[in-house]
């Protein structure tokens, strides 16, 4: 998962929605959304086994981003996926496990990682202090910190923002985080990648030869009753969708 807009609590129908992008090498084996054996809803890393956003039927979900740092590189112990798995496939509270997860922040690499337990929300970076629960509002994350101001995530939260006066569906959270506008490098992060890159990065919806781009989109919806709609599309390397893969369920 590379660029996130979250409403928390702002609409008083939908409590959460969350309309997402996930980056990631066309080639590498990947399972769209659907229910595992240990119940969790997700699409699923078919090479590490983890996965970039689930839910539980009980009400927890997770979501994780990579963060973005090319002056730092090591072999990580642990996949950045298993943050997500290992909080939903338990029964811990989201404080307890940041709590572990930072005495063991080392094993992984960069990430930007969210927990709730439906009622509270909490974000954790190792690239950032102590974990924190974060007030409602509309927050949005790529591959910085939490509402960091890139140019593509400050967009994404006026996307978002935009369609709280009315009641958003499932496909109008897949409609927005898809600009293809790139940035000039004076407005973008110095995250040590070369600065023809840094530049294609700044898209929302990005293509980068030979075959790294945006591979699928997410949209959730979650109501004041619980219910929550989960729908995910997949994409192709000329942007056009191709799978359309959808959930319902409710504790």
């Amino acid at each position: 998962m590379c660029l996130v807009a979250i409403s928390w609590k702002v609409n008083p129908q939908y409590p959460l929605l969350i309309s997402a992008n996930r980056d990631e090498f066309f080639h590498r084996p990947t399972a769209s959304l659907h229910q595992w054996d240990s119940r969790i809803y997700a699409g699923k890393d078919l090479k590490s086994g983890g996965t970039w956003l689930g839910f539980h039927p009980n009400g927890k979900w997770a979501l994780v981003t990579n963060y973005r740092d090319f002056t730092q590189s090591h072999q990580a112990e642990i996949s950045r996926g298993k943050l997500v798995t290992d909080f939903l496939e338990n029964e811990i509270d989201p404080q307890d496990y940041l709590e572990k997860i930072v005495a063991a922040q080392e094993k992984y690499d960069g990430f930007n990682l969210l927990v709730s337990d439906g009622d509270s929300l909490f974000y954790f970076s190792n690239y950032e202090g102590d974990p924190r629960e974060l007030s409602p509002g509309i927050h949005g994350l790529s591959n910085g910190l939490l509402n960091d101001p890139w140019p593509k995530t400050d967009l994404a939260k006026t996307q978002l923002e935009q369609l709280q006066p009315e009641n958003p569906s499932a496909i109008q959270l897949l409609e927005i985080l898809k600009s293809r506008e790139t940035y000039p490098l004076e407005l973008l992060p110095k995250t040590g990648a070369p600065p023809k890159m840094e530049i294609q990065l700044s898209a929302q919806m990005i293509r980068i030869a030979p075959d790294y781009g945006t591979v699928s989109a997410s949209a959730v919806l979650r109501d004041k009753n619980g219910k929550t709609q989960f729908k995910e599309r997949s994409f192709d390397w000329n942007y056009r969708s191709f799978r359309d893969t959808s959930i319902s369920f409710q504790p």
